[in-house]
């Protein structure tokens, strides 16, 4: 089992920047990809930004292209998004995911994003 343990969320000003981490502990591989969902409310659960363990590619959605970043450190299990130039619709819910194709899959508990305008 694994376990996912985000953080850096918070409450910010609009234009404003954050960093979530998410740190994987457990019976954890190293063949992950790793990647960032978030969730407003009344709205359904949506994709952010992957960064793939083969290759290490990396792919954002279009609303924030230029505005975030997905990284990680494989010594620490660690995957971090760095939100800069927030707006208030981003406010959301975030959670962390990672999967190994095939094999096992897992969510972190989230953690909450706060735009102000």
């Amino acid at each position: 089992q694994v376990q996912l343990v985000e953080s850096g969320g918070g409450l910010v000003q609009a234009g404003g920047s954050l960093r979530l981490s998410c740190a994987a502990s457990g019976r954890t591989h190293s063949s992950y990809d790793m990647a960032w969902y978030r969730q407003a409310p009344g709205k359904e659960r949506e994709f952010v930004a992957v960064i793939w363990w083969s290759g290490g590619g990396i792919y954002y959605a279009d609303s924030v292209k230029g505005r975030f970043t997905i990284s990680k450190d494989n010594a620490k299990n660690t995957v971090y998004l760095q939100m800069n130039s927030l707006r208030p619709e981003n406010t959301a819910i975030y959670y962390c995911y990672v999967k190994r194709a095939g094999v096992e899959e897992y969510w972190g508990q989230g953690t909450q994003v706060t735009v102000s305008s």
